[in-house]
């Protein structure tokens, strides 16, 4: 068990609107067939929401996101041959069906 797993599950119980919502979409191969696991342990950081079969990371972004921590989380997730999605969480709530087309855009390609 990684020492982020314990987190993982906190954050699992104490999500965002954003997350929520999105994970509803997420979950239960909803989104194209796409199997996606929540609040995952990559590379000592824990990923929202990722498509292990695609290799896709998605990210809700609050305020909180831009800096250069998370430039820095990228560089090592993709160094570990994943690809990163950023939503700023005011577009998920907002724009959920363009978001998720992007998404699967993004599993298909």
């Amino acid at each position: 068990m990684s020492r982020l797993t314990p987190l993982a599950r906190a954050l699992r119980a104490q999500q965002t609107d954003a997350e929520r919502l999105l994970w509803l979409h997420l979950r239960d191969r909803r989104l194209g067939g796409h199997k996606f696991r929540r609040q995952y342990p990559v590379a000592g950081y824990i990923i929202d929401f990722i498509c292990l079969e695609k290799r896709l990371a998605v990210e809700a972004d609050g305020s909180q996101h831009g800096d250069a921590a998370d430039l820095h989380r990228d560089l090592a997730l993709q160094a570990c041959g994943l690809r990163v999605l950023h939503y700023w969480n005011h577009d998920i709530l907002t724009r959920t069906d363009d978001v998720l087309a992007d998404i699967l855009r993004q599993l298909q390609a």
